[in-house]
């Protein structure tokens, strides 16, 4: 069969206006002669009846009483809510559509509660049903595990489940609606000068949500990438073509989307510096971290001391893990790390000294950099977050430098 998945955010679905145009790029799908599987998170945001993070609140927040796997089970509600509203909308306007859960549509995951993984799609039932149906609302975010019970997929996982459907499913297109018309070359609330791009590749999105852009999230460009299935980011308000992410234009065999030396700049606010310095602090130091589970980034290595960056909410946990190592800790917060993106930057020579050179000339510290075949990263303070962003994205990305 001829198919599309279609994935709509929770603020897409927020109110029955909203759910009307979405229901109207599906009923488009239908008329091009698409079956579709939508993919649904949960309605709203934090503070709507049935957002996840209102029901996270239920039971305690940031510190919840309830196991994970239970945690689990209450955070699932929100998108089952979701589908079969959806699903019934989609009925009332004589769509032959119907409702499955992530469980019946064949999701199979591990029992990480709360950040599970797929193991496995089992379509079957899926595919039969879309013999009668012509619309299947799937809960994204959500999956069963080996003993039956309900596992999520971590924030972001309803991206990560269109996209596993479109692979299992071997759909011509996946379609991620969000509030904004594709992605920029900055974040716009931060960049006035940020502009939409038509294409990416895989690659370069992948790096970009990575390193902060919030379009989708890079375990769902990963699985796309790896099936070949064509991606588009689009605005559920307007008809708009968005962006595509594939890695070639327009469809053309053997004709690679074009990387160019600098795609974007991202950025992630709300970090934490920390260096320790004394005899050997490496191994010990991310031992010390590994086993607090805090994730580190921004790793820098040298014989006297060992720098890394992590969320700031981690500080004190972080701080608490290393007090009884012989090392010098000291830490900075309040920082941020801003991201020069580009899969054609490597080889190209003088993009370093271009990012440093248009910092320095106003007046930003550079705490920390690195970089990568793809990516510069520099860490900044995070009072001179907006400015770094905007002097770097007019240095690379105007009509003048792009």
């Amino acid at each position: 069969m001829k198919l599309i998945v279609q994935k709509f955010g929770g603020s897409s679905l927020q109110t029955e206006a909203k759910r009307n145009q979405c229901a109207e790029h599906i009923l488009t799908a239908l008329q091009d002669g698409f079956k579709v599987v939508a993919v649904v998170s949960a309605i709203g945001r934090s503070g709507d009846p049935y957002a996840t993070d209102t029901l996270l609140k239920l039971a305690g927040g940031n510190t919840p009483a309830v196991s994970a796997k239970e945690l689990d089970m209450l955070m699932a509600c929100g998108e089952t809510i979701s589908s079969v509203a959806f699903s019934a909308l989609l009925q009332h306007k004589g769509v032959k559509a119907g409702a499955m859960s992530g469980a019946e549509a064949g999701f199979r995951t591990n029992e990480v509660y709360g950040d599970a993984r797929i193991t496995e799609m089992q379509t079957a039932a899926l595919e039969g049903a879309l013999k009668d149906k012509d619309v299947i609302v799937v809960t994204g975010f959500q999956g069963m595990t080996p003993k039956g019970t309900t596992a999520t997929l971590g924030r972001g996982g309803s991206d990560t489940s269109a996209t596993a459907l479109g692979a299992a499913l071997k759909a011509e297109m996946v379609d991620i609606f969000t509030d904004v018309a594709g992605i920029m070359t900055a974040d716009p609330r931060i960049a006035g000068n940020a502009k939409p791009l038509k294409a990416v590749t895989y690659a370069e999105v992948s790096n970009m949500a990575y390193q902060g852009a919030k379009v989708i999230h890079p375990r769902a460009v990963e699985i796309a990438m790896q099936a070949e299935i064509p991606l588009r980011i689009r605005a559920f308000s307007e008809d708009g073509p968005g962006t595509i992410i594939r890695s070639t234009i327009d469809g053309a065999a053997g004709q690679d989307v074009k990387e160019r030396p600098i795609t974007a700049v991202t950025h992630k606010d709300n970090v934490c510096q920390i260096k320790a310095a004394g005899p050997n602090p490496k191994a010990d130091v991310f031992t010390a971290m590994a086993e607090a589970g805090i994730s580190v980034d921004f790793i820098s290595i040298h014989p006297e001391f060992a720098t890394f960056t992590i969320p700031s909410e981690k500080r004190t946990e972080a701080l608490d893990s290393l007090q009884d190592l012989p090392h010098d800790v000291t830490w900075t917060d309040q920082c941020a790390k801003v991201a020069v993106v580009g899969g054609g930057m490597s080889g190209v020579p003088g993009i370093a000294a271009k990012i440093v050179t248009a910092l320095e000339q106003q007046g930003i510290h550079v705490l920390q950099s690195a970089d990568s075949h793809t990516t510069i990263w520099v860490l900044v303070s995070s009072p001179q977050l907006r400015n770094a962003v905007n002097v770097l994205h007019d240095s690379f990305l105007t009509d003048n430098n792009a």
